[in-house]
């Protein structure tokens, strides 16, 4: 099977989560934004091509099947990358997790834009620190501390209990939080000694060392979800 990613171009964004499922398992894709420009998602989301239309990218083309939303994608491309363990159960618990995920991930884009997702960050900064405060001291402790028990109830070493596409995506949210907060990730890293420590397994996985070392591994920057300001962080 040959995948079909589109995703903005020049932000790792949301469709980060699924080029590490798909890096992670050696499988072939093309990153369509990337290779033919922005443009080529219009007809998609205009509604214009077959299949159902997507509200937003990230969507994947798989076969003849067009799937929008980071959870549904990864769900679907689970059994056939083998990210996910085989038992629907499982499965289930391994959506559950990607969703909670997602949950935190739409936190994280509200902090710097917590008015209007249409007006820049520099239109409202001061409700940027408000809101920035309240997820450092409240709302990334309680996400966080939550995947730290649920590694711990399952052997340490996996959410799942074995890799999964759960683990790529938690290393990206590790990976994420700490550019965006890396005062507030060194304050509460006493806290998380077994989610940095599956980030660091990710981190030397080898394909998915290869891509981060490769040109298609965007840099976190201040246009993606992810987004360093200073004013934002802090030791508490």
């Amino acid at each position: 099977m040959h995948y079909q990613l589109y995703y903005w171009t020049g932000i790792q964004g949301r469709g980060e989560f699924i080029r590490l499922a798909l890096e992670d398992a050696g499988a072939s894709y093309t990153d369509m934004a990337r290779e033919h420009g922005d443009e080529v998602m219009t007809p998609f989301l205009e509604g214009s091509k077959e299949g159902l239309q997507p509200f937003a990218p990230p969507f994947l083309v798989s076969g003849r099947q067009v799937i929008a939303q980071v959870a549904a994608i990864l769900d679907h491309l689970g059994p056939e990358l083998q990210l996910v363990p085989e038992a629907a159960s499982r499965r289930v618990q391994a959506l559950q997790l990607q969703l909670t995920i997602a949950d935190l991930v739409a936190e994280v884009h509200d902090t710097h834009h917590p008015i209007a997702g249409s007006k820049y960050y520099e239109d409202q900064k001061d409700a940027a620190k408000a809101r920035a405060a309240s997820m450092r001291a409240e709302r990334m402790p309680k996400f966080l501390g939550w995947f730290e028990q649920v590694l711990e109830a399952n052997g340490g070493l996996h959410p799942l209990r074995e890799h999964s596409y759960v683990d790529l995506s938690l290393f990206q949210l590790v990976s994420g939080l700490t550019y965006m907060f890396p005062r507030r990730m060194q304050a509460l890293r006493g806290e998380l000694p077994l989610l940095h420590a599956l980030h660091d397994r990710v981190l030397r996985r080898p394909n998915v060392a290869a891509y981060l070392a490769s040109e298609r591994r965007l840099a976190f920057n201040t246009n993606g979800i992810f987004r360093y300001y200073p004013e934002l962080d802090g030791d508490a």
